[in-house]
């Protein structure tokens, strides 16, 4: 007996079992149509179901219950609170500090428009109306005019008569040629002597003196007046006697 037949065999064996083996792997379960079967289809546009599916339940909403947050625990400020704290107070400071220089500007600057103000007013109130006739630009210089002439007339006098001489002739002029102008300034004065009980008095003792002097001195030049002019008729007629028994 030979052993290469029974090699052979072998050999072989090994091969048909992967052929057999491989034939049933491949081999399909389901036959394959080419075409789909005519029971299978369905039309383009499907009815719509008679039936109204029930509606679905509604999902309960429960309640979720809040975190209770854990209560704080008493610590000590970090540095990073008090610096936010030093930081607040001084943002305050500096605020309250230049609110105050701005009040403080504002208020100085409404007394100086004020005092501004009244001073202009005060002026133009010292000023003649237009219907009065009056005005100042003549009537001024010939104030000042008789001021310098009366400094000139008492400037080999004393120092009194010096200085009173240009203010009585000033102020006699200012009467006669700016009467409505004196009595606004006058009325101005009087003001502001008011305010000052003491000076009010005096002022109002002065005047009256000074009125009672004039009215007398006025009566008193009346009757030398009258008198010398009694003493001049006396006197011509004389004249007219003795030049009458004369001729």
């Amino acid at each position: 007996m030979s052993f290469r037949p029974m090699l052979q065999q072998r050999a072989v064996a090994p091969l048909a079992a992967t052929l057999l083996a491989g034939g049933l792997t491949l081999y399909p379960r389901r036959t394959a149509f080419a075409e789909e079967p005519q029971d299978a289809k369905k039309p383009i546009y499907d009815d719509f179901p008679t039936e109204i599916p029930a509606a679905a339940p509604k999902p309960v909403l429960r309640s979720v219950p809040t975190p209770v947050s854990a209560p704080s625990s008493s610590s000590s400020p970090t540095p990073t609170d008090i610096l936010t704290a030093q930081v607040r107070q001084a943002r305050l400071f500096l605020y309250q500090n230049s609110l105050a220089v701005e009040t403080c500007f504002n208020n100085f600057l409404s007394r100086a428009l004020h005092i501004e103000n009244a001073f202009t007013n005060t002026v133009a109130s010292l000023a003649p109306s237009p219907e009065s006739g009056e005005r100042l630009l003549p009537g001024g210089v010939y104030v000042v005019v008789a001021a310098m002439a009366g400094s000139i007339v008492a400037r080999n006098r004393g120092v009194i008569l010096r200085t009173a001489s240009p203010l009585a002739l000033g102020t006699v002029a200012a009467w006669t040629l700016l009467p409505v102008t004196m009595r606004n300034v006058s009325d101005l004065v009087w003001e502001y002597e008011k305010r000052v009980p003491a000076v009010a008095d005096t002022h109002l003792q002065v005047r009256s003196q000074a009125e009672h002097l004039w009215y007398t001195g006025v009566a008193h030049s009346g009757m030398a007046r009258a008198m010398m002019e009694e003493k001049i008729g006396e006197a011509r007629k004389k004249l007219e006697e003795v030049v009458s028994k004369g001729h």
